[in-house]
């Protein structure tokens, strides 16, 4: 399958059109709207979902097959950050609190950009080392913390590091991944296939209904594009480009298969918009929310969505030199 083929291969796949129509809703002005209590239990069954599948896999993985995936993991959780941070600062001239708050999220990882990409090789029916959900939680942390303490550095002491910390450490998508593949692991394989009808088989349409969700909450940051300029708007496109084919390569030399290292691929490029505010709106208060969330959330998702991810897998296959 040609790099066309593959774009519309993911164009028109259910998730990505159910992304297209939420972002029409809102730009319509439809009263589509999600409970908020729904919203919050799609993203808890996602997460919950991950981490059991990955936990169980987990226990038939041995340590030889986690640490060097994991070790590279962390690499780029620290390498990335830095460098947006010198990006941002040298090149787009954005303050010492604006650019270490923009780093912390493009260093640290789009729980639903590895979601989607899941889907998306699911759907070509290519394989994924299983214990990539405890990648997510290696690459979440990192990031957010080297960024701050860059900002620590250049600004001076003061930051509330015990209520950042607690802030990443108990937030839903690290506690509910690191609670899921605890419970797949000690659950093990038998255990889990005692829920896969409610937490397996329905994962494709769960994932569906949640982008649509997203497309709205995206739509909504559309309107902010005005206020990050030229710069930071190419900065969301061409950075994800370049952290992708670094989490590709580190795929390729820790030994991932190719499928691994698209989704490592995908994990580097995104940015989070769940840990890395929350983190942000503590320690680094007087950065300006409309350039960290306007990017990662209106300009970086739904890049990545449409278009990254075949981009990745492709940057994959030629690597690993796969027709």
């Amino acid at each position: 399958m040609g790099p066309l083929e593959l774009l519309s291969f993911n164009l028109l796949s259910p998730p990505v059109l159910a992304f297209v129509l939420g972002i029409c809703a809102t730009l319509l002005r439809s009263d589509l709207k999600f409970p908020d209590e729904l919203y919050s239990a799609l993203t808890i069954y996602l997460l919950l979902s991950l981490g059991l599948r990955g936990g169980a896999e987990l226990a038939h993985a041995g340590l030889s097959d986690v640490w060097r995936p994991g070790v590279a993991t962390l690499g780029i959780g620290l390498v990335t950050p830095v460098i947006a941070w010198l990006i941002l600062r040298h090149l787009g001239r954005f303050g010492v609190s604006d650019s270490a708050a923009i780093a912390a999220h493009y260093g640290s990882v789009s729980v639903v950009t590895f979601i989607a990409t899941l889907a998306f090789l699911d759907a070509l029916k290519v394989s994924v080392e299983p214990f990539m959900p405890t990648l997510v939680v290696v690459l979440e942390v990192p990031a957010i913390v080297v960024a701050l303490v860059i900002a620590e550095r250049k600004l001076g002491g003061g930051r509330p590091w015990g209520r950042v910390i607690r802030e990443i450490l108990v937030g839903k998508s690290i506690l509910l991944l690191i609670g899921g593949l605890a419970i797949g692991l000690l659950s093990g394989p038998k255990g889990i296939a005692r829920v896969e009808p409610f937490f397996m088989a329905p994962f494709q349409g769960v994932v569906t209904l949640f982008l649509l969700e997203m497309g709205m909450v995206a739509a909504r940051r559309l309107r902010d594009l005005g206020k990050v300029g030229p710069f930071l708007f190419g900065f969301a496109v061409v950075v994800p480009l370049l952290f992708g084919a670094m989490g590709v390569v580190a795929g390729y030399l820790s030994g991932l298969t190719y499928g691994g290292a698209t989704v490592l691929g995908a994990m580097a490029a995104s940015a989070s918009y769940i840990a890395a505010p929350a983190a942000v709106r503590i320690a680094l208060p007087e950065a300006n929310p409309s350039f960290y969330l306007t990017a990662a959330l209106g300009v970086t998702f739904p890049f990545n969505l449409t278009v990254g991810i075949p981009v990745y897998l492709k940057i994959s296959r030629l690597v690993f030199g796969v027709a």
